[in-house]
């Protein structure tokens, strides 16, 4: 391990650990803010090991959220903590298992129309079976989590993230999911499993994805499909994501915090105009910030004095 990776360790040890005073040192506002921008740094991060390197753009991310989102509402009340996110986990795992052997020989615009359309089936499916099996649309969720005890489990969960992104970039896994992205009908000429590789690395991403909508399920208290396969979150985390630069573990990050403290502002201030917004965000960062913050500052870095 070199001295820089060494540093960026400590770094992000000290950075979490700062981090976790967040819940003692603001109220009830600051903490809530903590909590979404740290649940899409996750989100984005996920996103990210998946679509950087492989640069399939992928919509389903709401998909795997709200999933993990009902297994809460559905089984909170009856089982212990661990083993809802457990459930939460399988569920993912199993749709995405699934999801990837089918759909991953798709590429370029047929991929994200199918992703799109995923979610949409999944939210779909899950309004029929509320509406035809339980007889009601929407769910209380009833749990003794408290909005610290969320936000430190979603804390460990960005930990989780970023040391599976470092330790994929270090492996044999990584380095064939980047001769993927460079051109996949070559990879596949020298000998990689091009199926297996992207299916393993879409079932982590979406893992962290589900379980981020199971944590973050006793927040809203209720929710229904409509809460839950919410498209806007998909889109958000795209965003983000490329704002912050999809080439680097860190860049999300650097997308993530700036756009949430504006989203939460264009929220507030224009809550019936809000999707036109992110929309114009979009346009503008895929136009101006083609590499992302994180492409900026390694352009500065590299420019001579």
């Amino acid at each position: 391990m070199s001295r820089r990776e060494t540093l960026s360790i400590l770094g992000g040890a000290f950075t979490a650990a700062a981090l976790a005073c967040v819940p003692f040192l603001f109220g009830d506002y600051g903490l809530s803010l903590a909590i979404n921008i740290v649940s899409y740094a996750v989100l984005a991060t996920a996103w990210s090991l998946f679509s950087g390197p492989t640069r399939y753009v992928s919509l389903a991310t709401v998909a795997f959220f709200g999933i993990g989102a009902y297994t809460t509402a559905v089984f909170a009340e009856t089982l212990p903590w661990p083993a809802v996110l457990a459930i939460a986990a399988g569920v993912g795992v199993v749709v995405a298992t699934v999801v990837g052997l089918s759909t991953l020989r798709l590429s370029g615009v047929y991929f994200v129309i199918f992703s799109f359309g995923l979610a949409e089936l999944v939210r779909q499916l899950v309004t029929w079976w509320e509406v035809n099996k339980t007889r009601t649309l929407g769910r209380y969720v009833f749990t003794d989590i408290t909005a610290a005890q969320i936000y430190w489990q979603l804390l460990a969960l960005a930990v989780l993230v970023f040391v599976a992104g470092f330790l994929i970039g270090r492996s044999r896994l990584g380095l064939a999911l980047r001769a993927i992205g460079d051109d996949e009908t070559v990879a596949r000429h020298t000998g990689i499993d091009t199926t297996r590789a992207k299916v393993a690395l879409f079932v982590l991403s979406t893992v962290f994805m589900t379980l981020t909508g199971a944590i973050m399920a006793p927040r809203w208290t209720y929710i229904d499909p409509a809460i839950a396969f919410n498209p806007v979150v998909s889109f958000t985390v795209l965003i983000m994501a490329l704002l912050g630069g999809v080439h680097r573990l860190y860049g999300p990050v650097l997308g993530v915090v700036p756009l949430a403290l504006l989203f939460e502002f264009l929220l507030a201030r224009f809550p019936n105009h809000f999707s036109i917004m992110v929309g114009l965000v979009f346009i503008l960062i895929v136009y101006a910030i083609p590499r992302g913050i994180a492409g900026l500052v390694e352009q500065a870095v590299r420019r001579p004095a």
